[in-house]
């Protein structure tokens, strides 16, 4: 799925299965989302929320604008996590596994990776090299959990 040429909208619509894309987020709450984050959001990220709020596909494909902000504080803050798991702000969860596992981009480093954050041993394992390609595979079974 190449996305430089079209819209977001358009190429989830063009994957196979039935992906519900919510209306757009209002620039407001992606300013709120980069204020609450403490940082701006990845320019492809913003770029789909700006088109969808949120992707459902089965689980959360692609989390809402207020749903990443409220996650990512929540785990960020979170002192009893913090005694767990290494330090999540690296990361920028954007959607959920279904299982306990979180998709994440890197929060402050500029690279287009993909990775899922496993809940049960802490591993950070890279599962895409782009939001778009993530799209595309989450939706056609290549990324399976």
């Amino acid at each position: 799925m190449e996305v430089g040429s079209t819209v977001w909208t358009e190429a989830v619509e063009a994957l196979p299965g039935t992906a519900v894309l919510q209306p757009p987020a209002p620039q407001s709450a992606l300013e709120r989302c980069a204020a609450v984050l403490g940082h701006p959001l990845p320019v492809d990220l913003a770029a789909l929320l700006r088109e969808s709020n949120g992707i459902e596909y089965g689980d959360g494909l692609i989390w809402s604008a207020e749903q990443i902000a409220s996650d990512n504080r929540t785990l960020r803050d979170d002192a009893a996590l913090a005694t767990l798991y290494m330090p999540f702000a690296p990361l920028l969860f954007f959607a959920d596994a279904g299982n306990g596992d979180l998709f994440a981009l890197l929060s402050r480093i500029d690279r287009l990776d993909v990775f899922v954050w496993n809940h049960e041993n802490d591993s950070r394992t890279w599962v895409a090299p782009s939001l778009a390609k993530y799209v595309e595979w989450r939706m056609t079974g290549k990324i399976e959990l």
